[in-house]
């Protein structure tokens, strides 16, 4: 099914019975995780309504499906999605405890990034492809090519284990712009921030342990840490920031080993920490003897002076992680981590393990998009371009009857509609949408009215008159 095109209606001329079209669509997305398991399906009297059919097509579909063991059918609760992986017919989940792992499956989100046409996505995790510079990619990697002193070991050697050397120069410079002093022998390169992330769960936790998150936070996170063995521990974070007495509290009862948080226009709320509440978790860290993974893999969005716990820490206990796929371009999977002197040698031994070494080549075309200036001029560009999209779309969202649960910022917005988001997202991906509703940013999968929207892809009026128009009929 494309996200870009809108699902087309049942057909009563069809030679498939109306029953098992339905029963096809639902299937579909269900095999493709755009409804996960323990997502509830439409009341039959809804689905019905919905589609123009009678009650009883729906019940046929449904009967299909639970035939099939896609579904099951909780009395007087419903019809829900059954975790495919489960080979036991209608298991009972059990629900997960405040610091258990996560049920979290992050390939909705995953599919979308991959499948998703910008145009079509208000819930897209990057920017359109047309806000990309193109021409000066082109450039770094001609030059690269042509302009390199060693281009045969470039090109067919592998890298230094830590990553380019020029690269991670122009990094250290970099990270002195934001007000983190890093040696370059303080930096690794990796294959993206994600991969970065992996590296540090992997040489510096255990499995058992329990780890700080961020409620709402990134699904893929909470999934990593998940399979990775580890407990998550969710620390709400709202229009203030985490929320620090019930950190204390969780730090109390279940020694974290670590807390890893987006502090810079974090996703999916798009807050950043006020200078008071980055001192304060410092404070709880250091009492705690608790390491903090700053992911800032927004900071090119964000004003150079907002406060990073890396800065204000001098990377003691802290480890800072970034890369470019939000501002330079999603293919290039080019991240890094600057740590303190024992802890990059940790990850740079397992890097070399599980990864050898990053590209050289794509290594070098970053470092030189950072040295001639060319990426602040293009990061200049979108932040101009995305501070007039963000003000159309948030007059568009408060027209629709929608209000913004932290003040709008960066990338995305933290979006209360007043319905099950859940449910409104299928109703929009029958009209073509992709939204990503708050569940998906929920370390229990805790369904809810909330949903992330990204400001560069949220400016087509139609999709909120859509929304508004599902909103009035709830």
């Amino acid at each position: 099914m494309s996200h870009s095109a809108a699902a087309a209606p049942l057909s009563r001329d069809a030679s498939t019975p109306l029953a098992q079209q339905l029963a096809l669509r639902f299937a579909e997305r269900i095999q493709q995780r755009l409804l996960l398991p323990g997502a509830r399906l439409p009341s039959v009297r809804e689905c019905a309504r919905h589609h123009g059919v009678s009650p009883y097509t729906v019940v046929a579909a449904y009967d299909q499906l639970l035939a099939s063991g896609m579904l099951e059918a909780r009395k007087q609760r419903g019809f829900f999605v059954r975790d495919l992986r489960d080979a036991r017919p209608h298991a009972k989940q059990p629900a997960p405890s405040p610091a258990g792992n996560a049920p979290i499956d992050a390939s909705a989100l995953i599919r979308g990034m991959f499948q998703a046409d910008a145009r079509h996505a208000p819930g897209l995790g990057t920017l359109p492809g047309d806000w990309l510079d193109l021409p000066m990619l082109q450039s770094a990697m001609r030059r690269v090519v042509s302009q390199s002193e060693e281009p045969d070991q470039l090109a067919l050697q592998y890298g230094e284990p830590g990553g380019d050397p020029r690269l991670r120069a122009a990094l250290a410079r970099r990270l002195e712009d934001i007000g983190v002093h890093a040696a370059p022998e303080q930096i690794v390169s990796t294959v993206g921030a994600t991969h970065a992330l992996d590296l540090i769960t992997r040489s510096l936790l255990s499995p058992g342990d329990a780890v700080l998150v961020d409620d709402p936070g990134w699904a893929i996170e909470y999934a990593r840490l998940s399979q990775a063995g580890m407990r998550l521990l969710p620390v709400p974070r709202g229009q203030q920031g985490p929320d620090l007495d019930v950190m204390a509290r969780l730090i109390e009862e279940h020694r974290p080993r670590m807390y890893v948080t987006v502090s810079v226009l974090h996703n999916p709320t798009g807050h950043s920490l006020s200078l008071a509440s980055a001192h304060q978790i410092l404070k709880l860290a250091e009492a705690a003897d608790l390491m903090i993974v700053e992911d800032d893999t927004y900071a090119f969005l964000a004003p150079n002076h907002a406060p990073r716990l890396s800065a204000l820490d001098g990377l003691k206990r802290t480890l800072y992680v970034s890369g470019f796929s939000k501002i330079l371009t999603p293919a290039w999977r080019v991240g890094y981590v600057a740590a303190s002197a024992d802890k990059v040698h940790q990850l740079t031994e397992l890097k070399l393990l599980s990864t050898l070494t990053t590209s050289p080549m794509m290594d070098r075309a970053v470092a030189i998009c950072l040295e001639q200036g060319q990426l602040r001029r293009h990061a200049e560009r979108v932040i101009t371009r995305l501070d007039a999209a963000r003000q159309r779309v948030v007059r568009l969202a408060e027209e629709a009857g929608c209000e913004f649960v932290t003040p709008p910022q960066g990338l995305f917005g933290w979006l209360e509609v007043g319905m099950d988001t859940e449910r409104l997202a299928q109703r929009m991906l029958d009209a073509g949408w992709l939204i990503a509703p708050g569940l998906l940013f929920s370390p229990t999968r805790r369904a809810g009215t909330l949903m992330r929207i990204n400001f560069a892809t949220s400016q087509d009026a139609r999709f909120w008159r859509l929304l508004q128009q599902l909103r009035e009929r709830r």
